[in-house]
């Protein structure tokens, strides 16, 4: 059956997941299992926003971008019971520092439920320049 315009925009189309974190659970919990995070699928702007935060450039050269990235997709796919985002992106730089396994967890999640590929990332990072920025100081 064709889709129409409207149907399109009407889809409920962005689905969550919910992933337990029991690094996070508060301590002294019985069943740190049960603590866990929601995920939501991203919409297109904020893939393209990530895609773009990846690929950062100056001067018409593109250079790759990893800083704090799982932390950046984790802010962008975690979601309270009504699907708003529980993070911000003044948020990235705190949660980079939370427990590496538990962001692990929780971007594997996100990159899965996004489709992000190993193909997609080579994608991302094989047109950057690799020259350094600055002059070598070594002889």
């Amino acid at each position: 059956m064709l889709l129409s315009r409207e149907a399109i925009l009407a889809a409920d189309d962005l689905a969550t997941e919910d992933v337990p974190v029991p690094e996070w659970a508060p301590a002294g919990a019985k069943n740190p299992d049960e603590y866990e995070v929601r995920l939501r699928t991203l919409t297109g702007t904020e893939r393209d926003r990530f895609e773009q935060f990846m690929a950062e450039g100056q001067n018409g050269k593109r250079k790759q971008n990893l800083d704090n990235f799982r932390a950046r997709m984790i802010t962008l796919c975690a979601v309270d019971e009504q699907g708003q985002r529980i993070f911000n992106s003044a948020d990235i730089k705190a949660l980079g520092t939370k427990s590496s396994a538990a962001l692990a967890r929780l971007f594997n999640k996100c990159q899965e439920m996004n489709g992000f590929t190993e193909k997609d990332v080579e994608e991302l990072t094989e047109d950057f320049d690799d020259a350094p920025e600055e002059p070598s100081t070594s002889d």
